[in-house]
């Protein structure tokens, strides 16, 4: 007899290394529920795996899972919270839940709620343009536009047709993130 107004996930860090499996497995986890819960497509809001150093030699495992995670946002009414600039790369249980559960809160007040003055979302990745020997991302929901917490951009890597990473440098520039490594002249793939 009891009803629901929507749902919100925090995902463990268990299906680290299992990106490609979960493209599939996340999403008809929504789905399930739903058919379950039979009220519709209820809100689906849940938060990308906290930054955190899963291994000192691979770091495809978290980017890749953060990508397919990514993708679950092609489902009706979903959202998705990103974590990547207040977790620990440290500490697998990042004590800042309080910035978590507010990011969650923003996207029910404006897309569950209707309220339209708050803004719901931080950038999320639209596309990647290679032009020359540099990767130019572009985002959606960049509101006011974007900027940078600190000094400089980190975590960024670039890579070439030999899908070998390599630490890249990053700048801002007309609200697009300009990405580029002395080590690649010819990129291909980036990632953060």
């Amino acid at each position: 007899p009891y009803t629901i107004k929507g749902a919100i996930w925090y995902q463990g860090e268990s299906n680290v290394g299992r990106a490609k499996q979960y493209e599939t497995l996340f999403p008809t986890m929504i789905k399930s529920w739903r058919k379950v819960w039979d009220i519709g497509d209820f809100p689906f809001y849940y938060v990308q795996i906290a930054p955190y150093n899963y291994s000192k030699t691979d770091t495809t495992n978290a980017a890749e899972l953060r990508f397919a995670q990514f993708l679950s946002l092609k489902e009706n009414n979903v959202g998705m919270v990103v974590t990547t600039d207040i977790g620990d790369v440290n500490d697998i249980h990042p004590s800042n839940k309080l910035d978590v559960g507010k990011r969650l809160a923003l996207w029910a007040l404006n897309k569950t709620y209707g309220n339209n003055t708050i803004v719901y979302s931080g950038p999320l990745f639209k596309d990647v343009e290679f032009k020359k020997n540099k990767a130019i991302i572009s985002f959606t929901n960049i509101s006011s536009g974007l900027i940078c917490k600190g000094n400089e951009l980190n975590y960024f890597e670039i890579a070439g047709n030999d899908l070998k990473f390599y630490k890249a440098n990053a700048k801002i520039e007309n609200d697009k993130v300009i990405v580029w490594s002395a080590q690649v002249k010819k990129p291909l793939y980036v990632r953060f």
